[in-house]
């Protein structure tokens, strides 16, 4: 009796163990059934919401307008016209009329050598004519009287020729005498010397006082650079010759400069020369522009920013050239629909111009274009514009204001 009590007190203790169990499986299988469907259903809900959220971007409106075309390089500012002012007599330097950097014009007087020299060599040439000339009036004279007497027969005509011989020799040596009276007053008046040009001198390389050598290839009294008008040199590709030629030879171009450094207002003057060959080492054709430097800002020898325009190419989409990204594709940019989501475009871009690219083929003027924020960017999702255009902007012409030189 007490082993079937202690049996069933086993076997009750087994059971309830194994119900327990089952139990506590169940509970389990519950929860773990329950949770996939409340919890992961609220995360779906919650990862959609999030891919929902607009992406904020800046954007801008693709515009219509007409783009210069430009070539843009480095260039040279030179002088219009460069002299060396040399003395061409001898002598000593008697005064200096100027003062080093002054502004001069054509015809001031510069330099006097000492003339005294030349003024005798002139006293003394003028006096050998005047001599010559009185012996030529008498021998006029005589010439007459002996004319007479050989019609008399009172002379020989050997007498006679001898006579007209001397008159002839008296009258040629009047002519070398009035050739070497100019030669000395010529050069009495290189002893003063006077501007060829209107410029601006530069340092006196002789000091007054010092004894002068007539034409001395080494040495200089003053340089005069002419800075109105002022040319600009510089060089554009061989491949844009024929179109600069063209063009020359149908239109004025417009040449602007931009001094390094500098931020004020370009100047603009006319291309005036272009050379006769390419440089085969570079590739490069020499081409100059005319400048009025009315307000002298540019100085030879100064290295410039140079922009030859060409032309206009007319109605060309622009946008800038921030939207235009490149991907495994070629490039590319992603308009904003008028319901605010992105779509995603091939392009086909030109040339840039002022931080602006041509879009020759996908885009077409007054559409929006995101020109920051691609990173986060995916085909149809939606964004915020947080800066530059808003929606509505139809400001898709601008007008070209080019000014004129």
């Amino acid at each position: 009796m007490v082993k079937y009590m202690i049996r069933i007190k086993n076997i009750t203790a087994y059971n309830f163990m194994i119900c327990l169990f089952l139990c506590v499986a169940v509970a389990v299988t519950g929860c773990k059934a329950k949770t996939p469907e409340a919890s992961g259903g609220k995360e779906v809900k919650g990862a959609a919401k999030g891919a929902q959220r607009p992406v904020p971007v800046t954007a801008a409106v693709a515009v219509q307008k007409n783009i210069p075309i430009e070539i843009k390089t480095i260039g040279n500012i030179e002088s219009y016209a460069t002299v060396s002012i040399k003395a061409r007599v001898n002598g000593e330097l008697q005064k200096v009329h100027f003062t080093e950097g002054q502004e001069v014009s054509k015809g001031k007087l510069l330099f006097t050598i000492d003339p005294r020299p030349f003024q005798a060599a002139l006293n003394e040439a003028s006096a050998r004519l005047e001599k010559d000339k009185a012996l030529f009036s008498k021998a006029e004279d005589d010439y007459r009287r002996y004319e007479n007497l050989l019609q008399r027969g009172s002379i020989s005509r050997e007498q006679f020729d001898q006579i007209r011989t001397n008159v002839s020799a008296l009258k040629a040596g009047i002519q070398a005498d009035e050739a070497v009276v100019e030669n000395a007053r010529v050069q009495l008046g290189y002893t003063s010397i006077y501007s060829p040009i209107s410029g601006r001198t530069g340092n006196i390389l002789i000091d007054q006082g010092n004894m002068i050598k007539a034409n001395d290839d080494n040495k200089s009294l003053v340089v005069i650079e002419q800075l109105q008008p002022i040319y600009v040199s510089f060089t554009a590709p061989e491949a844009n010759l024929y179109e600069i030629m063209n063009r020359f030879n149908r239109e004025r171009l417009s040449v602007t400069v931009l001094p390094e450094g500098s931020k004020a207002v370009p100047e603009k003057g006319l291309l005036s020369f272009f050379d006769n060959s390419v440089d085969s080492k570079t590739g490069t054709i020499r081409l100059k522009g005319t400048f009025k430097n009315q307000n002298k800002r540019l100085w030879p020898g100064q290295f410039v920013n140079v922009v030859l325009t060409l032309g206009d190419l007319k109605d060309v989409v622009t946008v800038p050239s921030q939207a235009v990204q490149n991907g495994a594709n070629g490039p590319y940019v992603f308009t904003i629909t008028q319901d605010n989501k992105v779509e995603y475009k091939p392009v086909m871009a030109g040339r840039t111009h002022n931080g602006e690219i041509i879009i020759e083929k996908g885009v077409s003027a007054g559409e929006k274009v995101v020109t920051d924020g691609h990173l986060r960017l995916t085909p149809g999702a939606p964004v915020e514009i947080t800066d530059g255009v808003k929606p509505g902007n139809n400001n898709i012409k601008a007008e070209n204001k080019e000014v004129q030189p």
